[in-house]
């Protein structure tokens, strides 16, 4: 055996090679890099979902102000057209 190793690292040694378990203890290492790009993955799909409803409102917002502006042009045709109307009954008074 090797005197460098344990007592821990023995009895951890002696269980993998003695176990027909197919579990294979991943290093802490390995384990924790796999969280990590989990944990970014979760965040960046929570960032990208924010900005997503973020864009969406905005989407909304800018629908609200081109139908708001659509209603004043409207309006102001009208208005346009009414004094239209209104100088066409003054130049006819003022030519009979």
């Amino acid at each position: 055996e090797n005197p460098q190793l344990s007592s821990l690292d023995k009895t951890d040694l002696a269980f993998s090679e003695g176990s027909q378990s197919l579990y294979k203890p991943e290093p802490l290492e390995k384990a924790l890099n796999g969280d990590v790009l989990n944990i970014l993955k979760v965040t960046i799909f929570f960032q990208l979902s924010e900005r997503a409803a973020m864009d969406a409102s905005y989407v909304q917002e800018l629908d609200g102000i081109l139908e708001e502006a659509r209603t004043i042009e409207n309006h102001l045709k009208q208005k346009r057209e009414s004094l239209k109307q209104r100088f066409t009954v003054i130049a006819n008074t003022l030519q009979n």
